[in-house]
């Protein structure tokens, strides 16, 4: 950055980190222990001015260093910068905010008030845990369509280079269209009756191959397998059962819900009919979800050109209500009833409802939800 811009490292004065609570207290040299212990309470969650010299930061060694306030063990900087950036805290519309990554952090509310919990995701929309799974580099399938008649699929690679892998949005396209194909029941388990090639048993189990070893990067075939569809859906049990455990506890539903924004690098690659059909997102109109991009690194930036944003980030931090999933029966209640394609409840998505029943094109259906 400092090379891009033309300057000397030693010309830097301010400095704004905006992370999740643990990479706080490490980066400010504060015991992090009581994170991960019960009843989960971290050391400090406002920090003071830091100079640089302190930390060891090899620029002005004067210069200001701000860390962002954190909520809670799990609710950290990071948030609360992009709670500062989505203007959530200004909002008279009811908005249910999600960055998602190894752990899906929601925020609900509006500037009268906002709860927040976290979500122990994992890393499968990062590629992790996916036996062919990759982060999104070139080579990376990110999306997918399987022919419903012959269960061939037609992919598209990040700089349509040959497939490597999956990355996560790849991952959800995946998993929805085996759905819809008939390749995969509601309970992610492979038809082994189907007359394909492409369905076979593996040495991890069933498994369908997305892209044949002649026609990938990595000279094997890249494959998607029941244990990754597993894992797939566990983590979108999560992200779901924690937006409904926040609108249950505060008496609301998903339609009282006025804006869905989406947060994270991720996030800009999915496709949210694909998240619906999955049951990753509720079933509402898709002209409510919104894209934000990565409203950490906004919310620092906002914060290192305004001390009036800085002071916003503190009030933001103690306005924000903190649910703590791990001990809530609801919580577990929610998630056991997500554990389906696209839940339990198939009354929820009734779009998807009668697209298994062959009455609709799903896509088009989804995408003119607007009501």
């Amino acid at each position: 950055m400092v090379k891009d811009a033309g300057i000397k490292i030693r010309w830097i004065e301010g400095v704004v980190a905006a992370g999740n609570t643990t990479m706080s207290h490490l980066f400010l040299g504060i015991d992090p222990a009581h994170i991960r212990e019960e009843p989960y309470i971290p050391t400090a969650t406002v920090f003071p001015f830091f100079r640089a010299g302190e930390l060891g930061l090899r620029i002005k060694p004067n210069a200001n260093v701000y860390c962002m306030p954190c909520v809670s063990s799990y609710i950290g900087g990071d948030i609360t910068a992009g709670v500062l950036a989505a203007e959530i805290h200004n909002s008279d519309d009811l908005i249910m905010f999600i960055d998602i990554g190894t752990n899906g952090e929601i925020v609900l509310g509006s500037k009268e008030w906002m709860v927040a919990a976290s979500c122990s995701a994992g890393p499968a929309f990062e590629g992790g845990g996916i036996k062919n799974g990759v982060r999104a580099i070139e080579g990376a399938i990110e999306g997918a369509y399987i022919d419903p008649k012959n269960f061939e699929p037609v992919i598209k690679t990040i700089g349509n280079k040959k497939a490597i892998g999956i990355c996560g949005s790849g991952i959800i396209e995946i998993v929805s269209e085996l759905f819809l194909s008939g390749i995969i029941n509601r309970k992610g388990k492979i038809n082994r009756e189907l007359a394909t090639a492409r369905v076979r048993e593996g040495e991890d189990g069933w498994e369908y191959v997305i892209v044949w070893n002649k026609e990938s990067g990595i000279g094997s075939d890249v494959v998607i397998t029941e244990p990754d569809i597993d894992n797939i859906i566990r983590t979108k049990g999560a992200i779901y059962a924690g937006f409904s455990y926040l609108l249950k506890t505060t008496g609301l539903s998903f339609g009282d819900v006025d804006q869905f924004l989406i947060a994270g690098g991720f996030g800009n690659y999915l496709d949210i009919e694909k998240g619906i059909i999955l049951g990753l997102f509720p079933e509402i109109p898709v002209n409510k979800f919104k894209y934000l991009g990565n409203t950490s690194i906004t919310g620092a930036y906002l914060t290192l050109l305004s001390k009036n944003m800085q002071d916003k980030a503190q009030v933001i931090s103690h306005q924000i209500t903190y649910l703590e999933l791990s001990a809530s029966p609801d919580f577990m209640h929610e998630y056991l009833s997500a554990l389906f394609l696209p839940h339990t409840d198939i009354n929820k998505f009734p779009i998807v409802a009668k697209a298994l029943e062959g009455k609709l094109d799903i896509l088009d259906e989804l995408k003119n939800n607007n009501s």
